[in-house]
């Protein structure tokens, strides 16, 4: 199966309530940083390794996967001279291989990307964001991305507006009155499959969503999977709040566990 890149270095300004104190994958949903939500989507179906590019306040991130066992087990501590820790019993996350990989505070996704290379295995891998969830179906995706035989795969989803729309015509009168519909464009979901010889696309200051992406799109070695399930970034408090909502109603689309 593939192994996972997920980028969660970013500074998350737009969700400063949060992120002034914890990076914005470790912003939590439910309980759990958004991240791990992720990340247990992912592991349901079948990946099980793990590079995490982390940046602004990565530590945090470090700090929590090295503290996993006693965070998610009871534990006996012996201190005193011979001190030691026993963890009793284990979770449903025992299988992971997580590298917390330190890509820089100020570094660009495509140099996130670029400087993690090195600790992904295959010949093909799956990137995608530390603040995004979705139903996605992974091996739905796999399957498009191996049959088209591009080097790069991003899937793509039509959002709903933030607003509702009106019909107006020339006169000023309105027609119809839509309560945010679902735009007609496409827009960039994450959740990418990349073969390992997107290396030649970028560097360790690139933008991943700039001229990488727009050199394999203008060479014909991007294809697009339509996602037509749920996909909600965590970009603002708003959207925070929400996820939790789904949550809490026990109505999360993205949890298949």
């Amino acid at each position: 199966m593939l192994n996972a890149l997920i980028l969660a270095g970013g500074l998350g300004t737009r969700l400063r309530e949060e992120t002034e104190f914890k990076p914005k994958p470790m912003v939590e949903v439910g309980g759990y940083p958004i991240l791990w939500h992720i990340m247990k989507n992912l592991s349901v179906q079948g990946i099980q390794d793990f590079c995490i590019a982390t940046g602004y306040k990565g530590d945090l991130i470090k700090d929590y996967f090295l503290n996993y066992h006693a965070r998610n087990n009871d534990v006996t501590v012996k201190l005193g001279e011979n001190s030691s820790i026993l963890h009793h019993g284990l979770h449903d996350e025992s299988n992971w291989s997580v590298t917390i990989a330190n890509t820089g505070e100020l570094t660009m996704t495509g140099g996130r990307v670029f400087r993690s290379l090195k600790y992904l295995d295959g010949d093909r891998f799956l990137c995608t964001y530390g603040d995004g969830l979705a139903d996605i179906d992974l091996s739905a995706l796999l399957e498009f991305h191996l049959s088209h035989g591009k080097k790069a795969t991003v899937s793509t989803v039509q959002p709903l507006s933030r607003f509702g729309l009106m019909d107006v015509d020339q006169n000023g009168i309105v027609s119809h009155f839509r309560e945010k519909p679902i735009m007609d464009g496409w827009v960039n979901a994450g959740f990418f499959i990349f073969e390992k010889s997107v290396i030649d696309y970028l560097d360790s200051d690139c933008v991943l969503e700039q001229e990488p992406l727009a050199r394999l799109a203008s060479e014909g070695q991007l294809a697009a999977f339509r996602h037509k399930g749920f996909w909600q970034p965590m970009d603002t408090l708003r959207e925070s709040i929400f996820l939790n909502e789904l949550w809490a109603s026990d109505k999360a689309p993205w949890k298949n566990w």
